[in-house]
Parts: C-alpha cells; structure tokens; sequence
C-alpha cells in the first residue's frame, strides 16, 4: 500500500461494500497487520463513518446507517451511474429535488477525473427519456456552470437567445438558480445594462467563468418580489368569458378552488364562465380538465391558444 492516506482510503471503499469483513480478510487485502487494521478502523470512525465491529468466529466489521451523511467512496461506474441520475433529475425536474440536484451534480462534476466527464457527457448525449415532462430541456452543463458561478460569486460569460430571436453575448453576475412549471431559469445581474435580469437557462449558451467576483447581491425577499415582476411582465393575464356544456353545480364542482374570483352564471342547462384573471396557458388547460364542450367568447388569444393546441393534435392516434 502506498501510504497511511492510500490505505485509508482503500479500508473504506471495501467497507462500503455492503457485507461484513473480517479482521483476517482486511489486513491481507491492505497488507498490513491486524493491529494496522484496529487502529485504521478507529480512525474512520472519528472521522464519522459508522464502523460497526461483531466478535465471534463469524464475526468482523462493517459499515452501518448513521446519524449524519460521511462522504463516499464511488467505482468508476457508479460515479457515472450517479451523474446521469443527478442530470435526469436537474433536467426534468422531480417536484422538490430539481435545486438539490443541481447541487449535488455540480460537487459531484468537480470531483470526477476528466475521462469520468467525457463519458458522462457522451451517454447524456445519447440517451433520451420519451414523456418527459420538460418542454425546454436544458444542458445539464450549462446548469452546473451556473450553479457553480452562484456558489462562488463570480461572474461569467454567456451567449443568449432572446425571445425575438437574436443571439448575444451577456456579462452577468448569477445569483440564484430558480426552477418553475418544469423550466429552469437564473437570476443574475447584467453587468452592461446595469440592472438584475431573469434568464431562460434554455436558452443560455456556451456559458464561461471569468474568475472575477460577483459584486452585486441580492437578498432572498428581493430575489422573490423580482420574479414576481418578471412573472408579470413576461406573460400578459386575461379574464376568459366561456360557455360551457355542463349544469352550474357540475361546473363549480369541476373547477374547485381554480374559481378563484370568477363567476358561473347559469344559462339554462349550460354555464357561463367568466374567469378569474390567468395566462391563456393556464386557462386552456382548466378549460381542457373540464372534459365538455364549450365556446370561447373571449379572448381572441385563448382562442388562438387552443386552435394551435387542435393543430398539434390532428393526425394522433
């Protein structure tokens, strides 16, 4: 063995393995005396790995569940296993864990060796996953650079695409990575326009750190009330008046708490609907729950909405 640090390190990787070792089986693995073994074995346990010792002639030493979460050792395969795991969760979002996700693929990607990276990056390339509930899937890269540069506070390069379609550069100062409704988006601080942007991490290419620090910074409560801005600024809300082919109490059952202000208003055996205010997204899909027919009066762009929605759709069987 090459060292007390080697030793240690290989003394652990076997105990991770999910079985009981004897003390006669360790010290002719590592090479040394059962003593060496002992004192090794006590060692790992101040640094907080939970080694449990069983005497008898069956008995020996393994690793068990402990009260906190010890750093690992991982195989080759598994650390590319755990990445490609970590970069489904990071791209298609699993409710509550898509932030976490990011953070644990970003500290694992730090760590792996550069041949441990390429293959990742290649199987990530090649495999796809059919119903994923992203319609604007991101490079697991580009979010693990941001993720990073947040961290760290420092600033990157970036190119992006803007809704009209022009491809830029962007010096910005990221701040916060923030997920929603399955897309991911970052809040930063744009350095040439001097003021705080929200970004499509969708459509953020090629992004690079600097290496020099962020300067500005902005407090959890600021960061929210600048997405609620942005929120209302990027997508225009209607109130849709509709009519729909269902008695009144089947329709306000149907609709629930998604009522909110609007109003029902009886039309002999039909219902009107006038709607409390939304994005058309969000009302065409309430209008589709429903599961009845029903005439759009207004507005034209629910309208159009669904007409694309019918488009998408004609030709699926």
């Amino acid at each position: 063995m090459a060292g007390p640090t080697a030793r240690l390190l290989c003394l652990l990787s076997l105990l991770q393995t999910p079985r009981t070792w004897s003390g006669s089986e360790l010290s002719q693995r590592l090479g040394v005396t059962h003593r060496t073994v002992r004192r090794d074995i006590d060692r790992l346990r101040e640094m907080g790995y939970p080694v449990e010792a069983e005497f008898g002639a069956y008995g020996g030493y393994r690793l068990v569940a402990g009260a906190s979460m010890p750093p690992l050792l991982f195989e080759d395969d598994e650390a590319v296993a755990v990445a490609l795991g970590l970069r489904t969760i990071a791209v298609q979002g699993l409710p509550g864990l898509e932030d976490a996700g990011v953070r644990a693929l970003n500290k694992l990607t730090q760590s792996l060796p550069t041949r441990l990276r390429h293959r990742v990056r290649t199987l990530g390339a090649t495999a796809m996953t059919w119903r994923a509930r992203v319609d604007h899937p991101v490079d697991p890269d580009v979010l693990t650079v941001l993720a990073a540069a947040a961290a760290n506070r420092e600033r990157i390069r970036m190119e992006y695409l803007r809704r009209d379609g022009e491809r830029g550069p962007r010096h910005v100062e990221p701040q916060r990575l923030v997920t929603t409704r399955a897309r991911w988006y970052v809040v930063a601080f744009d350095i040439e326009r001097d003021a705080w942007r929200t970004f499509r991490a969708d459509r953020i290419h090629n992004p690079r750190p600097t290496g020099a620090p962020a300067r500005q910074e902005m407090a959890n409560a600021e960061i929210l009330g600048h997405l609620e801005r942005a929120e209302r600024e990027m997508s225009a809300t209607h109130r849709a008046d509709v009519g729909l082919a269902l008695p009144m109490d089947v329709a306000k059952e149907r609709l629930g708490d998604h009522l909110g202000d609007g109003k029902l208003i009886a039309e002999g055996g039909s219902t009107r609907w006038r709607s409390a205010e939304d994005t058309v997204d969000w009302l065409a899909i309430r209008l589709l729950l429903l599961d009845c027919d029903f005439v759009v009066h207004h507005p034209r762009e629910l309208r159009t909405h669904l007409a694309r929605i019918h488009e998408r759709t004609v030709g699926i069987s």
